[in-house]
């Protein structure tokens, strides 16, 4: 609101600009004493991640250090109709047949993107993975390979490096028709190429069982008090030398909880959710069974729940 001399009232009165309608109307008398106006302030538009931070300083998309032109570069849409709809066709055709850089850098990065929304990943590991395919792009080595394949293997270093892991398994089910073994292949040639520009190896810090039983649990519907035993459980066993993979020692935990809980899981379920074979799991029960007394938390089962196990 501000103040303006109303015609009608014959004096300064108090105005209200109605930015939809672009109308200024009097609020004694309610006369419009301008229409249509154009706003010509600022008009700021808010990228932040968080709904909750409002950075009303932010004008445009956000850049991208990762491409070369920060991603500000102009793109020509597609027009909804009317007479300039030829000429905005043409300029797009020809915008396509132009030389982009980072056309092909855009297409992984959209893809990196697709694939850590379906896995539910959060930003900062997409990120990482963006990087860490541009890296392997800048060394020009990558002709002639799975370029799907590819970008799992770079979302799957990236869940390693932000300690968040994520099976080979679960990877593939959204690498778009890439296998396991080439997106391992993938995997150890992005560790060479790296380490070859480091000088180095590559970190990706150490996988442990405890990293997936949460989500492992969650799968399976268990309840607070089976998953803060499951959690309790695949800590404890990490003292014994259990030569089995971590995700095995996680699914062989959860089928150990889930029978002595009243909810039993089929191994089948247990199967399904962790990504782990039956005969694997049974395999790895074997193997904990010696220790199950020093495993399980006193305050989930007793000594006597532990005897009703079934032996391997």
């Amino acid at each position: 609101m501000s103040d303006a001399f109303c015609s009608d009232c014959k004096r300064q009165t108090e105005v209200v600009f109605d930015h939809s309608a672009g109308d200024t109307v009097c609020s004694e008398c309610g006369l419009v004493l301008e229409s249509h106006s154009i706003d010509e302030t600022s008009e700021w538009r808010i990228f932040a991640n968080e709904s909750g931070d409002n950075d009303p300083v932010r004008v445009g998309g956000p850049t991208n250090p990762l491409l070369t032109d920060g991603g500000l570069s102009t793109v020509i849409a597609k027009p909804n109709g009317g007479s300039g709809e030829f000429l905005s066709s043409s300029l797009g055709r020809w915008q396509n047949r132009g030389s982009n850089p980072d056309r092909a850098l855009i297409l992984a990065f959209k893809t990196i993107a697709t694939m850590s929304d379906r896995l539910g990943l959060v930003a900062t590991i997409k990120d990482r993975a963006n990087e860490i395919y541009k890296r392997v792009e800048d060394q020009k080595s990558s002709r002639g390979r799975n370029q799907d394949a590819l970008l799992a293997a770079c979302l799957y270093i990236a869940c390693r490096q932000e300690d968040k892991p994520r099976t080979v398994k679960e990877i593939c089910s959204v690498a778009n028709g890439a296998t396991k073994k080439e997106i391992g292949r993938a995997k150890e040639y992005i560790v060479k190429q790296l380490g070859l520009e480091n000088g180095q190896s590559v970190e990706m810090g150490t996988i442990h069982a405890g990293d997936f039983m949460r989500r492992f649990c969650s799968n399976l519907g268990m309840n607070n008090q089976a998953v803060k035993a499951a959690q309790e459980a695949v800590q404890k066993s990490e003292e014994f030398d259990i030569r089995r993979s971590p995700i095995s020692i996680a699914a062989a935990v959860i089928y150990i909880i889930t029978q002595l809980s009243d909810d039993k899981k089929p191994l089948k379920d247990i199967s399904i959710a962790t990504g782990v074979a039956e005969g694997t799991i049974r395999n790895s029960y074997k193997d904990l069974y010696p220790h199950v007394s020093k495993i399980i938390p006193n305050w989930y089962a007793k000594e006597e729940d532990l005897k009703n196990l079934c032996s391997p």
